[in-house]
């Protein structure tokens, strides 16, 4: 089988489809496994994976690259899927690479698609010199005067994750109420972290690296000066399913949709994981992990009709 989209979901439908004896080719646009997780994420705290309290991102996709190498696939990374053809016995996958992928079945795995920060509209200039919309690295922002700009999970997390190491960390945000998780909130309205509420950035100022922020309220024009040497723009990001939007796939609002068993419309081709929607749908990196196996599992007897829907367990494995 093949799997477009190398991030968690990916992975672990990799590993299982090994289980259950199939030989796997996994394609991604990005030059790395883990998808979303490992690109902007992999120094955040994940606390919802069963087994683990919490685990950070890198260490999650570093594990889950181990577990996926049992059934030995193919990685084709750094090459994004451009085509997508499927018949009554078999799918190929056609590459910006010119690589061609023939396969019994296809699991598309790919996340939100490609993203894309939503840029900072005064802070283009400093990009690369002081503004950032991720943080791959926590300790590259050591010691650091940092203002974190949103007021979503990703600008919360980092302004908790950089507390403890960063000289000091503000966090900006142009309206009163958080769109993040509550649990987070409470934690850093507990915090040592400056929250500056409804605040917006106004112009990022120094040179050659930035050294000061101007933020001003969103009603009554007051104005802050902030020494920074770091800006973390966690605005969120655009999503889009690029050639996937031609393949003749059933969406709604760019997610493939797709029944109990993870079908899409599309002969021999299922969808798992945050692309996916139906009825109830849950997008969470666990509820990925189950949909990926459903849909190994329901496609097993398109690849091998000797194979059964019913895995056994793995613990019966030689």
């Amino acid at each position: 089988m093949v799997i477009i989209g190398a991030g968690p979901a990916g992975l672990y439908g990799a590993y299982y489809a090994g289980f259950r004896g199939m030989s796997v080719a996994l394609v991604d646009s990005l030059p790395e496994p883990g998808g979303q997780v490992a690109a902007l994420y992999p120094e955040k705290e994940i606390f919802d994976i069963a087994g683990l309290p919490a685990v950070k991102g890198q260490q999650l996709v570093d594990a889950l690259v181990t577990q996926a190498q049992e059934a030995d696939p193919v990685f084709l990374l750094g090459e994004s899927a451009t085509d997508l053809r499927s018949g009554p016995e078999s799918v190929e996958v056609v590459t910006d690479a010119g690589t061609r992928v023939r396969a019994r079945a296809a699991l598309l795995t790919g996340g939100i698609g490609t993203f894309t920060p939503r840029e900072l509209p005064v802070g283009e200039a400093y990009l690369g010199r002081g503004l950032r919309y991720f943080v791959r690295r926590l300790d590259d922002l050591a010691d650091q005067d940092v203002v974190v700009v949103g007021g979503g999970d990703s600008a919360l997390d980092w302004a908790l994750a950089l507390e403890p190491i960063s000289r000091s960390v503000t966090l900006v945000h142009r309206r009163p109420q958080f769109r993040a998780h509550e649990r987070s909130v409470t934690t850093l309205r507990a915090s040592s972290v400056r929250v500056l509420t409804p605040f917006e950035v106004a112009r990022i100022s120094g040179e050659p690296h930035l050294d000061e922020v101007l933020v001003r309220a969103v009603t009554g024009g007051e104005e802050l000066r902030l020494p920074a040497t770091a800006v973390v723009a966690a605005l969120g990001f655009v999503a889009d399913l690029g050639p996937m939007m031609k393949w003749g796939l059933d969406l709604s609002k760019r997610h493939i949709l797709v029944d109990r068993t993870m079908r899409t419309n599309l002969p021999r081709v299922f969808a798992a994981g945050d692309i996916t929607d139906y009825e109830g749908k849950v997008r969470l990196i666990s509820v990925g992990f189950g949909e990926a196996a459903a849909a190994v599992n329901n496609l097993a007897p398109l690849v091998d009709p000797s194979l059964g829907t019913v895995p056994g367990h793995s613990s019966d494995r030689a």
